[in-house]
């Protein structure tokens, strides 16, 4: 039986010490873990004495006034403290609020002007946050329309270059406009590692504060998009060689430098943190020092003399700078590009769920996360191992303690250059599984986050950057999660693959709800041809022989037979089904059955537009499967008269609706 003490240290720390798994059997998880994921969270568990006082700090902590409070306007509010209580609005002004006080406790109204506020009570000073009730949503800005829009890789698009750019994605989304579309929904654009050229996985960032700068336009000679597959090392060396000789130019041109300099003032210490960053990381890694805490001299601690030496006009530090204003402009002009071209939303950009814990949020800004541990998934019937993703996030000790800083700064980072945000496994705003570093994925624990402050935030955000929201609520959901957050305005998504009854058939795509978006497919999941095929499950065979793939193809043949008859019911296709091999002519028929659903807004992927089989990523796998590395054919096939009569069909159906 677990320590007593400890288990009321956990659960003051928000960590679950029993769960229950996907079967519903109760699990518990073992005092080993909990110590190791308190100490991630800079709680000393090790013995009675300093859990007592642990304990006792954080429960001392938790009868103080946060530093930030978060409310919806008009909500009463209660906190610790004798008052009076003077709020300071952020746009100037301020008022006395009227308090009613019980006990060492007040309450007061929230106004109804919404920001963040300077609330002074008796000396000390808090943070107000007063958000709006929910979230722009698409209704709020389509005028009654239904909309739908494109998913694409940036990397994918063909323009000749070495890989996609954000100058492609700007004439991809023109393009798109044309065609009828209101959104091109793209994979996360977070800043990777300029060092190690041959990591390109999206959703593994260094931070998410920042941009990958491979993405700006850079002429890059040599390589062209022919080859169906990327070869990442050589194509990201020469997209940086040449941003810089781009730098090169504007460093000894003597041209206006206000743009760059007003960049530089503006991204303050985060920005000049990641520049830093990344120049002593291409200083080390040559040198096999992989991770910053092997770095020597004192520069694995980020306010250390010798990082703090490294200023802005260090030649390298000023060239990733160079590079972030370049690939913040480049993203800038794409984004005005779909609005010029009439899109209402634009680009929905993508925040990854966590960073690298050895990447520059993690050495810049070690309180802000949890170190030592890595997020992921308990077991379940598609993984009995469990899930570790190799990746941290935030403390929710942290989240309190600095007013929810790094998440606000993250947040406004992914909706600064883009009309809406996805928001990658969204079910860890109210939990998330953890794992000790070196553990199996099954040793872990949930850790709560605070649901409530975090989809307020996100709502007020969402108002002050113009950004519809939508939630990946797919896989386990915790309970009352997708409640919460469709009140509070973020959109689910409702993925044709998973949309079924009991008894397996597929669901009627009108009974989706409009508080979500509907789509074919996600990135990580069949195309619709592919699926048709069973290309999944040879790549399944494949790479995992043994299983039972008869078995499986027995199943998606009744599956196949399922789909047809919700697809014909729609309206959406007519006559006989088709056979295993002519995953072509289920495609446009299920475009249209997702186009006809009730969702204010309907993402395709451009592989279904297209009717291409692969999938651009196979979870689970590394080198066995090319991820994250397939090319569009040249001009991505928009012209191409098929496509163009699938997507004209779809904006037809759509404005049915």
């Amino acid at each position: 039986m677990s320590n007593a003490s400890l288990l009321a240290l956990a659960s003051r720390a928000g960590l679950s010490a029993e769960w229950n798994d996907y079967r519903g059997v109760p699990q518990t998880v073992s005092d080993e873990v909990l110590t190791a994921l308190l100490a991630a969270m800079g709680i000393d568990a090790e013995g009675e004495e300093a859990r007592r006082d642990a304990l006792a700090r954080l429960e001392a902590e938790a009868a103080q006034p946060p530093a930030m409070i978060v409310a919806r306007a008009g909500q009463r509010v209660e906190i610790a403290g004798p008052g009076p209580a003077e709020l300071h609005f952020e746009t100037g002004g301020s008022q006395t609020l009227r308090l009613r006080r019980q006990g060492e406790r007040i309450s007061f109204r929230v106004p109804r002007q919404l920001g963040y506020h300077r609330l002074a009570l008796d000396g000390a000073a808090v943070t107000l946050a007063v958000c709006p009730p929910r979230a722009l949503r698409v209704r709020d800005i389509a005028e009654g329309r239904r909309l739908w829009g494109l998913a694409v890789q940036i990397y994918a698009l063909n323009g000749g270059g070495p890989f996609g750019d954000f100058g492609d994605l700007g004439r991809f989304s023109a393009k798109a406009a044309g065609l009828g579309a209101d959104a091109v929904a793209v994979s996360p654009v977070h800043a990777l590692f300029a060092a190690d050229p041959g990591r390109y996985g999206p959703y593994g960032p260094s931070t998410r504060l920042f941009l990958n700068p491979l993405y700006a336009r850079a002429e890059a000679p040599g390589e062209t998009g022919e080859d169906e597959l990327i070869d990442w090392a050589p194509a990201a060396a020469a997209r940086l060689a040449a941003l810089r000789r781009a730098y090169d130019v504007f460093h000894g041109s003597g041209e206006d430098r206000a743009d760059f300099d007003a960049f530089v003032r503006a991204g303050g210490d985060l920005l000049l943190a990641h520049a830093r960053f990344e120049a002593l990381d291409a200083r080390f890694r040559p040198q096999g020092l992989h991770i910053w805490r092997d770095w020597p001299n004192g520069y694995a601690d980020a306010g250390s003399p010798a990082v703090q030496a490294l200023s802005s006009g260090d030649p390298e530090v000023e060239f990733h700078l160079f590079a972030q204003w370049r690939a913040d402009a480049d993203l800038g002009a794409a984004q005005a590009a779909a609005r010029d071209a009439g899109m209402v939303i634009g680009l929905i950009a993508d925040m990854a769920v966590g960073m690298d814990g050895w990447g520059s949020h993690a050495w810049s800004r070690p309180e802000d996360v949890l170190v030592g541990v890595s997020v992921g998934a308990p077991p379940d019937l598609l993984g009995p191992d469990g899930q570790s993703w190799g990746l941290t996030t935030f403390s929710p000790t942290a989240l309190r303690r600095t007013g929810y800083a790094p998440f606000l700064a993250t947040l406004r980072a992914s909706m600064r250059r883009a009309g809406g945000v996805r928001i990658d496994h969204a079910i860890g705003l109210q939990r998330l599984w953890v794992t000790p570093e070196g553990r199996p994925a099954s040793d872990g624990a949930y850790l709560a986050y605070p649901r409530d402050d975090l989809l307020n935030l996100i709502a007020l955000e969402s108002h002050r950057h113009g950004a519809v929201v939508i939630g990946e609520d797919l896989g386990t959901v915790p309970e009352g999660f997708r409640e919460a957050s469709t009140a509070a305005g973020m959109a689910g998504m409702r993925v044709l693959w998973f949309e079924r009854g009991r008894d397996g058939g597929f669901s009627s795509p009108r009974t989706w709800g409009r508080d979500a978006v509907a789509m074919t497919t996600t990135h990580d999941l069949p195309t619709i041809s592919g699926w048709w095929r069973g290309r999944d499950i040879d790549w399944r065979t494949q790479i995992h022989p043994g299983g039972d793939e008869a078995g499986a193809r027995a199943e998606r043949a009744t599956d196949r037979r399922r789909l047809w008859r919700a697809m014909m019911r729609s309206g959406a296709a007519e006559g006989a089904e088709p056979g295993v091999e002519q995953g072509a002519d289920a495609v446009l028929p299920a475009l249209l059955h997702v186009a006809g659903s009730a969702c204010d807004l309907a993402i395709l992927p451009i592989e279904d537009a297209l009717g291409e089989v692969e999938q651009p990523n196979l979870p689970g796998t590394t080198t066995e499967h090319p991820n994250w590395r397939r090319r569009l054919p040249r001009g991505e096939g928009l012209d191409q008269p098929a496509v163009a009569a699938r997507l004209a069909a779809v904006d037809a159906k759509r404005k049915r609706l």
